[in-house]
């Protein structure tokens, strides 16, 4: 449909350009006014951004929950109990070894439908060197 010489912007167009609205990238966008226009008119165009709305919302979210959780501190405690009690009046020294892993996967959609997955992977290893002496002169070092 035409208006005014200009032809109407239709659902598949301003359905590509979502991301962009979500991203908070509408400089990336040609037709801005158009698209944004089209969603205030559109009910199926602003239930779909809403609903991509809530979901990248729900991603982070979950994502941000399950990249924080931490051991107990008695897990801690316990293993150094352990350690203290079979190296105890030996003059030994060990290391803990402390790797954490995590993977962080983005998904790109451009205009055009096509899907870009990066993924990258953080690693981060921490070394304690502990000695151990005879628990009578206080324990650990």
């Amino acid at each position: 449909m035409t208006f005014y010489g200009v032809k109407e912007i239709g659902c598949p167009q301003v359905l590509a350009s979502l991301i962009f609205i979500i991203e908070d990238a509408t400089e990336e966008i040609e037709r801005q006014d158009e698209i944004v226009g089209h969603i205030t008119t559109c009910l199926q165009c602003a239930q779909e951004l809403a609903h991509e709305r809530f979901t990248q919302s729900f991603l982070i979210q979950s994502l941000r929950r399950s990249c924080q959780e931490k051991a107990p501190q008695g897990l801690y405690e316990s293993i150094q109990n352990q350690l203290l009690a079979a190296f105890a009046g030996s003059g030994q020294s060990t290391e803990v070894v402390t790797t954490f892993s995590m993977t962080e996967i983005s998904i790109e959609i451009d205009e055009f439908g096509n899907v870009e997955n990066h993924e990258v992977q953080i690693e981060q290893t921490q070394i304690q060197r502990i000695e151990f002496t005879d628990s009578s002169d206080g324990g650990e070092k």
